[in-house]
């Protein structure tokens, strides 16, 4: 059987919130659906496309911007370049004009009220996340291809097995925890640096740090502009946002004109525990509204757990004097391979597996990496790990009006909170005496995911979603 290869880059991904699943991977769908169009001369020939949304998908589809995102795939815009200010009045043209630039190349007529259809009660059995493209050509002729959004960003078409890209030598491969000890303990190379030998496989070294640092700077760049914006999110909760007013209150009169002088003011401020509390709070706060904001993100492993790895990085590059290149690699990378491991052994997709496998492994992946960041062994990143993931088994995902709002954005700086204590907690303990391995924790958040009820899946059917009184049309 062929083992599936994970880059850094393919459980790090830049792009526009709300969520992974629900935005970025159906936003990936229809950018590979007219791809398939091109690539089957079909495209001068479609009349008409139809978008048919299946289960999560349609019943959280508007409130995670499902309907934006595969309008924007189809007309060739990317997420990762897009202008976030250009979403509003692109969207609000096609309803209007009822016209839709098909890969920005083939204008077609689409009306969003018969074309954009939503399958409440009808789901998929390969995974609850599906869309079907249909394409009605000339001589009545017809296309269609239907996607599944896996969680991440991740999408694999029906009748692909997700394997499908090309295999290399991986000189470390690793399908589970104790395998990547075994490589850890027999070259005596960090996790970080067994990540980096793999990548290799892929791209130069240099390469590599490029697109790391990319990725951190979207990261600090979102947490930075979501702690200097205030307002409310969109949707129609009428949630504000608390991560601005948080900032100021903190920082009080101290004076500061960008990123670097910023974090310097807050460094200057001490390291008090509620002070420190506060700001790992804020930082997460920041990401996560930028993020329900369709915002630019870093899918972290997911949209609705951006925040909670950007929060304990900047943490650690506050607090712990982690301001460099070589930390900031380090810290991504060791966060990957964890990423990497549970999406092989279990699921990052909350429609599949409630919020324990988006909040808890994004959780167990900044806990391992600052771990490592803090001098611990190979096995005390592990055990972080397994320490964040074991507090968050059995975490439901129950997102009110279909929004990541609520619970999501607060849920993220428990996430990030519960990071830094399983770190901590791991750094004065000594693993050998751990009564519970990575592995293990592994196989109870999959085994807990089969066993959970549908309706604390992504789907709004209940928990929080049910129990809180709105006033939102169905989504």
């Amino acid at each position: 059987m062929q083992r599936e290869q994970i880059s850094v880059f393919d459980i790090f991904k830049i792009g526009i919130g709300p969520s992974s699943s629900h935005t970025l991977g159906p936003w990936r769908a229809a950018q590979q659906f007219t791809a398939s169009l091109k690539q089957k001369e079909l495209l001068a020939q479609v009349l008409q496309v139809k978008v048919l949304l299946y289960g999560s998908l349609a019943k959280t589809g508007i409130g995670h911007g499902t309907d934006i995102a595969t309008l924007l795939g189809l007309t060739g815009a990317d997420p990762v370049t897009y202008d976030v200010n250009a979403i509003g009045p692109a969207i609000a043209a096609i309803k209007k004009d009822q016209l839709l630039s098909l890969a920005g190349e083939k204008p077609i007529s689409f009306d969003y009220n018969e074309d954009m259809i939503f399958l409440f009660s009808e789901s998929l059995p390969f995974h609850p996340n599906a869309v079907t493209f249909q394409a009605f050509l000339k001589d009545d002729k017809a296309f269609s291809e239907t996607y599944y959004s896996i969680g991440g960003g991740f999408v694999v078409k029906e009748g692909d097995t997700g394997n499908e890209k090309e295999q290399v030598d991986l000189p470390f491969p690793i399908e589970k925890a104790s395998e990547l000890l075994h490589w850890c303990l027999s070259t005596g190379l960090k996790v970080s640096e067994i990540v980096m030998e793999n990548e290799l496989a892929w791209r130069r070294e240099e390469e590599t740090r490029k697109g790391i640092m990319q990725h951190y700077t979207v990261m600090k760049d979102c947490i930075y502009r979501g702690c200097h914006t205030s307002g409310f999110l969109p949707g129609g909760l009428n949630v504000a946002r608390r991560a601005a007013a948080l900032n100021k209150r903190l920082m009080g009169d101290s004076a500061y004109t960008n990123y670097t002088s910023w974090v310097m003011a807050i460094r200057a401020g001490g390291n008090g525990f509620n002070y420190t509390l506060d700001w790992v709070s804020c930082f997460a706060l920041a990401v996560n509204e930028e993020n329900a904001s369709f915002g630019r993100v870093v899918t972290a492993p997911t949209n609705g757990a951006a925040g909670v790895i950007p929060a304990v990085l900047q943490y650690y590059i506050t607090f712990c004097d982690g301001f460099t290149e070589e930390k900031i690699i380090q810290f991504i990378t060791c966060a990957s391979e964890i990423g990497s491991i549970f999406k092989k052994g279990a699921t990052i997709s909350a429609a599949m597996g409630g919020c324990q496998a988006e909040i808890g492994v994004s959780s167990a992946m900044a806990a391992a990496a600052l771990t490592e960041c803090l001098g611990g062994s190979q096995r005390q990143v592990l055990m972080a790990a397994e320490i964040a993931m074991e507090h968050h088994l059995g975490l439901t995902c129950d997102p009110i009006g279909g929004l990541v709002q609520i619970p999501c954005i607060e849920r993220n700086t428990m996430g990030a909170i519960k990071a830094i204590t399983a770190s901590q907690l791991a750094l004065q303990s000594n693993p050998d005496k751990a009564k519970v391995s990575l592995d293990a924790v592994v196989n109870t958040m999959w085994e807990t995911a089969l066993d959970m009820n549908s309706k604390y899946k992504e789907t709004s059917d209940g928990g929080l979603a049910t129990n809180i009184p709105i006033s939102l049309p169905e989504c």
